[in-house]
């Protein structure tokens, strides 16, 4: 890899630190449920690239797939929490 992208790669990883710890946590489960589509495109584009790439880069590819798979199942995780708080109790009896 060239320097330029490492550098890169660094910068983009201060920022996005720097961007998400400015945002209040009230909305940190909302835009994390928003960024599963994200991570969604992230995983498309990581397989397009691992099927296409040479071997060396295709590690990287399959690194960015765990990633962001991970990312995924977190985030409908994290919503599917978030939505049962805004349940009633009377609809989850009914479910039973």
């Amino acid at each position: 890899m060239t320097p330029t992208i490492i550098i890169f790669l660094v910068v983009c990883a201060i920022l996005g630190y720097r961007i998400i710890s400015a945002v209040p946590s009230l909305l940190h489960t909302p835009l994390m449920s928003g960024m599963n589509a994200l991570s969604g495109i992230t995983v498309l584009g990581s397989i397009a690239i691992y099927a296409t790439a040479p071997p060396g880069i295709k590690s990287l590819a399959a690194v960015a797939i765990v990633l962001a798979m991970i990312n995924v199942a977190g985030g409908f995780w994290v919503t599917e929490r978030m939505l049962r708080m805004f349940k009633h109790k009377d609809t989850e009896q009914i479910k039973e």
